[in-house]
């Protein structure tokens, strides 16, 4: 571990030398993460980009790039583009990344299942903002808005997320 990396704890993220709140996925903590099972995935996953809503919030680090219209998230395991970034029209299973709600005005994207996906060991692990304190996700860690942008102006490409054992 090193201090840039993001360490989750039971009181929420460690990171910078401060304790963030945050909430993790409704199926907890495993280490057979399967699709649709809402787990948060044991392990480090390194930060591999950073998506964001231009038409909304201005990039927090100069390698953010822009969510446009269109922009999908495969979670079909039966497609080989599972668990990446696609592009609209897309019939199969997908989650919409440029949301009417605020979920995924910021996300910080990780290397869970990925480059090399294997069929229905789970998608799109992001980290996010909450729908509030306490609400957990589909297997994702989010935080408070401000708290994630404050944390997304602060990471590294080195930067890892470190999800231990409960």
């Amino acid at each position: 571990m090193t201090p840039r990396d993001l360490v989750l704890t039971g009181r929420g993220i460690r990171f910078a030398g401060r304790l963030w709140p945050c909430t993790i996925g409704r199926g907890g903590v495993r280490t057979d993460k399967r699709e649709g099972d809402g787990a948060t995935p044991v392990g480090t996953h390194r930060i591999t980009g950073i998506l964001y809503r231009p038409d909304r919030i201005a990039a927090p680090q100069p390698w953010a790039q822009p969510i446009r219209p269109g922009d999908l998230w495969s979670d079909d395991p039966d497609r080989p583009d599972y668990n990446t970034l696609v592009r609209a029209p897309y019939p199969f299973s997908h989650e919409t990344l440029r949301r009417a709600d605020p979920l995924y005005d910021l996300i910080l994207l990780t290397d869970w299942n990925w480059p090399d996906a294997t069929p229905g060991a789970g998608s799109a692990i992001f980290l996010h903002r909450w729908r509030r304190a306490g609400y957990p996700t589909e297997g994702c860690v989010a935080f408070r808005p401000d708290h994630l942008w404050q944390i997304a102006c602060q990471i590294t490409p080195e930067t890892r997320l470190i999800v231990p054992p409960r």
